[in-house]
Parts: structure tokens; sequence; C-alpha cells
């Protein structure tokens, strides 16, 4: 009787190991823009408490052994040329091509590297609640393109910390791209949008009926 009760305990904690093991990742998900902007949370925003160093960047980046950081790993990724690599990741030569402007560019120094929200609009949307681990995850993410663009230094400074209701990129060519990445960077960090904000992406994705956003859940 003891042997079955035994038995019968050891089975039950069986039972529950699977519910204390980690799920896997979620898969990335395609979807219409107009369907993707459909499921954005909407909330009012508020920038109480907000401070930059409240999202600590540029940390050592997706490779902590390579003596480049994330900005450096970006610029890398992104070369139309490969640039040079020195001496403490210094950068000279390459090329690259920032879309919002469409503008090739030959000298890493002249651009900067965008958060596609940018982290004043992350804290208004949701990031206020986080920890700062999350916040640092967030500001140097590279799990997925675009979360992190290269662009040139003007079309960023003239973004500043604007959403698509206040800022769009000059090249309007490029207008459905940029509702996509918005939207599937909002999507992925589980980001609130304004009921502005809202409507503008939704007059986006109605000019733009073919678009579709890719996005996969931030770890």
């Amino acid at each position: 009787m003891v042997n079955a009760v035994v038995r019968g305990l050891a089975a039950a904690a069986l039972a529950v190991i699977p519910a204390l093991t980690p799920t896997p990742a979620q898969a990335a998900e395609t979807r219409p823009l107009a369907d993707a902007v459909a499921g954005l949370p909407v909330a009012i925003e508020s920038r109480d408490g907000y401070d930059r160093s409240k999202f600590r960047h540029w940390n050592t980046g997706d490779d902590p052994t390579d003596g480049c950081n994330t900005r450096a790993e970006v610029l890398l990724h992104e070369a139309i040329e490969p640039p040079t690599v020195g001496a403490g990741c210094r950068l000279t030569g390459g090329s690259w091509y920032s879309y919002y402007d469409t503008t090739m560019v030959t000298a890493a120094g002249s651009l900067d590297i965008d958060h596609m929200v940018p982290l004043a609009e992350a804290w208004d949307s949701g990031a206020s609640a986080w920890t700062p681990q999350r916040r640092e995850a967030y500001a140097n993410d590279q799990g997925a393109e675009a979360s992190l663009v290269a662009v040139t230094a003007r079309s960023n400074r003239s973004k500043a910390d604007q959403d698509p209701a206040q800022w769009l990129p000059p090249a309007t060519q490029v207008h459905c791209r940029y509702a996509a990445e918005w939207v599937g960077t909002k999507l992925r960090w589980a980001l609130a949008v304004d009921d502005t904000e809202l409507a503008a992406l939704q007059d986006a994705a109605a000019d733009c009926p073919g678009q579709t956003v890719t996005y996969e859940p931030a770890p």
C-alpha cells in the first residue's frame, strides 16, 4: 500500500514538470497592415518620469566578444559595402543606404542608429512599467530587422521622438514600409498606441492595401 502511494505521488510530481519548463518562443507572424493595426492595444500615453538614461545603450551587442557595441554591429549588418574594422571596432570605409531619405552614405560617422519606436515613445506606450533589464534589451534589440535602423543623422534628428501622426520619412515612397515596421515593433514589444497615432496608422493601412507586417514577440 505504501509503495502504491509513493508511486502515485511520483507520477503526480512528474505530471506537473511540463508546466514548469519554459514555453518555446512564439513564431513570427505575418498579417496585413490593417489587421496588424487593429491588433494594437490603445491607451493614453504618459511621459511622466522619462529619462533617456533609463534605457541603457549601447551595450556589447549580440556578440560580447567582438569588441563592437550595438551601434557598430548594426552598422556592420546593414552595410551595402562592408567597412574595415580596426582596433576598438573603429569603422572606416564602407557604404550604407538610409531608406528614410533614400540617401547613400559613405561615412559611418554620418549615420545615426534610429530606434524605430523612439525610446521616449516606448516609455509613453508601456516601457515605463518594464524592468531596467527589459528596457536595455529593447534599446539594443537586434532580434528584429526593423527595431534598429541606420539612417542619416539629419533624418533621424528630424524624426526625434515623434510617432507617425507627427512625422513620416521625407521619402514618400517608403511610407508603407515605415508604417509596417513601426506597427511591427509595437506589436513585438506589446506597446500601446494613443488615439491620434492609431488614426494615422489606420490611414496608412488604407493607403497601403498590399502591405504586410511581420513580427515576432520579443523574448
